[in-house]
């Protein structure tokens, strides 16, 4: 009971500074969250898994979205309208390293705040 209070007490506390930080609690806080809302569906943490039945994975691996975005300004605020807006296939940069042509919109999935939380941490992942 006293680690489950301490890890919500600490994913609020980064959801108000607005960070969060890969490692140890955080990770499997993370996890938990993006199960409970259905992106293990088609993510993997973990680059280089296959997808069902060995094809492409569906969705890229959260490794490789850290890799693309890392750095880049405004990626954070981008990355979190994705999340809850969905993505268009026409313009998708993973096009031939995932079999999903877009990704749907997840707001009613997951709240705002949640995403940003999560996309955050996704961002941190291989720092």
């Amino acid at each position: 009971m006293r680690v489950a209070i301490t890890t919500m007490l600490a994913t609020v506390a980064m959801a108000v500074a607005g960070t969060a930080v890969a490692g140890g609690e955080n990770d499997e806080a993370m996890k938990k969250l993006a199960a409970s809302s259905g992106c293990l569906t088609c993510h993997s943490v973990e680059a280089g898994k296959p997808g069902p039945k060995g094809m492409d994975p569906i969705g890229p691996a959260w490794q490789d979205v850290a890799a693309q975005y890392r750095g880049k300004p405004g990626a954070q605020d981008f990355l979190t309208r994705v999340v809850l807006e969905g993505s268009s296939p026409y313009s998708s940069h993973w096009k031939g390293k995932v079999s999903g042509l877009s990704m749907p919109p997840n707001a009613s999935a997951i709240k705002e705040t949640d995403a940003r939380l999560l996309v955050s941490w996704i961002l941190s992942l291989g720092q």
